[in-house]
C-alpha cells in the first residue's frame, strides 16, 4: 500500500504526471547525495520524496 496516499498527494499536484516528475527529481537528488527533509521508516529515495512532497517541505512549480 502506498503511503502518502494518492489522494492527499494529488492535493499537493496538478496531476499525476506532474505528481511523478516531482519525485522523480527530488528521488534523484536524494540519490545523488542530497540531505533528506523528513525521516522515513523504509529509507528508499522514491519514499522519502513522495513524504516531503504529502509534508510541503518540497514544492512542486511548473514552468511556463
Amino acid at each position: 500500500m502506498l503511503y502518502p496516499s494518492i489522494d492527499r498527494l494529488m492535493t499537493k499536484v496538478d496531476s499525476k504526471y506532474a505528481l511523478v516528475v516531482a519525485a522523480a527529481k527530488r528521488a534523484r537528488r536524494l540519490q545523488e547525495g542530497a540531505r533528506a527533509l523528513e525521516s522515513v521508516p523504509s529509507g528508499k529515495v522514491v519514499s522519502v520524496a513522495l513524504y516531503e512532497i504529502a509534508a510541503d517541505r518540497v514544492k512542486c512549480v511548473l514552468a511556463k
